[in-house]
C-alpha cells in the first residue's frame, strides 16, 4: 500500500487534519527508516504536532459520517 494520504487526528483539539502527500513527499518519505521519522520533518510545513496527534495513512480516501446511528449526505 502506498501512503498516498495521511489523517492526522489532533487530540488537543480536537482536529482532523488529511494531508495528500505531493509526489516530491512520497519519493522523501522513502529516504526515512520508518513513516513517522519522515512525519516529524513535515510537522511546521502542516500544522500539527505529532507529539499531540494519532495519525495512519491510506492509499485511498474515502468518507463516511453518522448522526444517530445512521449515515448521513454531505459528509
Amino acid at each position: 500500500m502506498e501512503p498516498k494520504y495521511v489523517l492526522i487526528l489532533d487530540y488537543c483539539c480536537g482536529a482532523l487534519n488529511i494531508i495528500e502527500l505531493t509526489e516530491n513527499e512520497l519519493r522523501e518519505s522513502e529516504n526515512y527508516e520508518d513513516f513517522e521519522s519522515f512525519l516529524t520533518t513535515i510537522e511546521g510545513k502542516y500544522g500539527f504536532r505529532l507529539s499531540d496527534c494519532y495519525w495512519m495513512t491510506t492509499e485511498n480516501l474515502n468518507f463516511y459520517r453518522y448522526k444517530d446511528g445512521k449515515e448521513v449526505e454531505n459528509a
